[in-house]
């Protein structure tokens, strides 16, 4: 077998060695780090770091674009105060064009900014199965006819099913004969036929499931939009317990709340906000649907913010940058407070999902109080330059001080559609 010679083992260290510096150039890394689309609001600046051989100009539109006084660093910042669709070039020198990059202002939108606590009770549309058992002397009549954890009954024998309670009575009247049943998986509609049973232990009919049909929480509020009186909360879905299954909403409210303890978030366990708001409940709002990207609804009267009580305007995706941000969170009963985060990773997305970014709890008043995100604080309303960006979502159960955030975008298109 021949060996390569010294000299071409060398020749392809070197060239792999320039291919390595190649891929982390300021050059490569701004082609790879430049999106080509980018959504900001007006007024909001973008900055960009491209190194002293490239250029970002603006070839149509109002997008104006400034450098930085030091050539060298190769900074430039984006920034429109017209809404509409702007076009830019990002070139070699100025000469050679390497890549095409859409502008998309949108009019500035303020909103109110939440950050109080806030109780969550919602009944689901239909009752979701969150098991099943055998009876006394027969297999589970539910599960034999396919009906599975997870699922929500709709119908049975054509009577539209309401509650759990409303069920169990219905099952129990109807007595063992084959019933038509409705139930939705996975967003599909199915139909089965199933025959309850006579459970001696109990003398009643049974069909051998255990149902839910509704649920109750603590989260915070994350925004109040006074053009249309939507609101959104949570940044993540209702989900239940056993199932893990989204919860679909028949009819829900959203209540003032006060928190009364909290347990502290460690490694390996969430911490979470212990609330009081069933006692008596003071209803802020309905909630009209709940899906993986939080609660959304209208309040019956606009929150008042007393730390900005005009507003703040947003700030959208394109605009979010690693680096300083604060949240708004109530963790005892002196009110919304202010806290001190920083923004640890930015991801690009081109369309709604969680997960839009990584945050970091750095203030120690926050820490000391809760050792970081706990439960309950999902919605908290992350700020930065002086704009809503998004809003808390989930914790890292390895480590209470980190933890995601969804874009203000995602939240805002979700209380849009309700």
């Amino acid at each position: 077998m021949k060996h390569p010679s010294r000299l071409k083992r060398a020749t392809g260290i070197v060239l792999s060695l320039f291919l390595s510096l190649g891929y982390f150039s300021p050059m490569q890394q701004a082609l790879r780090t430049l999106p080509d689309t980018l959504a900001l609001t007006q007024g909001q600046v973008r900055t960009f770091n491209l190194g002293a051989q490239l250029q970002l100009t603006p070839r149509q539109g109002n997008l104006a674009v400034s450098a930085s006084e030091d050539e060298t660093l190769g900074q430039v910042a984006l920034v429109s105060e017209t809404a509409g669709t702007s076009e830019l070039m990002l070139s070699l020198m100025g000469i050679l064009p390497l890549k095409k990059v859409e502008v998309q202002v949108s009019p500035e939108k303020r909103l109110i900014p939440g950050g109080s606590a806030i109780g969550v009770a919602m009944r689901t549309d239909g009752v979701l199965v969150v098991g099943t058992s055998d009876l006394s002397e027969a297999a589970s009549p539910a599960a034999q006819c396919g009906i599975r954890p997870g699922d929500v009954l709709r119908k049975v024998d054509g009577v539209e099913i309401i509650s759990a309670q409303q069920l169990t009575e219905l099952i129990a009247r109807l007595g063992e004969k084959p019933l038509p049943v409705e139930y939705a998986r996975e967003g599909a509609v199915f139909t089965t036929t199933m025959t309850p049973r006579l459970d001696s232990s109990t003398g009643t009919v049974r069909m051998g499931a255990w149902v839910r049909d509704s649920t109750a929480g603590v989260g915070t509020l994350s925004f109040y939009d006074p053009e249309t009186g939507a609101y959104a909360a949570l940044g993540h879905a209702i989900t239940d317990g056993d199932t893990g299954q989204v919860l679909t909403v028949s009819q829900g409210q959203i209540l003032q709340a006060d928190v009364v303890a909290v347990q502290r978030g460690q490694k390996g366990t969430p911490g979470e906000l212990k609330g009081s708001f069933l006692m008596d409940p003071v209803k802020l709002g309905d909630i009209r649907k709940n899906s993986v990207l939080g609660i959304y609804g209208t309040m019956d009267a606009a929150p008042i913010s007393a730390l900005y009580p005009e507003g703040l305007p947003i700030g959208l995706r394109s605009g979010v940058h690693e680096g300083a941000a604060t949240i708004l969170s109530t963790v005892d009963g002196t009110g919304v407070q202010e806290f001190a985060i920083e923004i640890t990773r930015v991801n690009q997305q081109s369309a709604p999902a969680p997960k839009s970014m990584v945050i970091k709890v750095t203030d120690q008043r926050l820490l000391d109080a809760t050792g970081g995100i706990v439960q309950g604080m999902s919605g908290s309303p992350i700020i930065q330059d002086g704009r809503i960006i998004g809003a808390v979502t989930h914790v890292f159960v390895s480590d209470p001080t980190q933890g995601y955030g969804l874009y203000v975008d995602w939240m805002i298109q979700e209380s849009e559609r309700i």
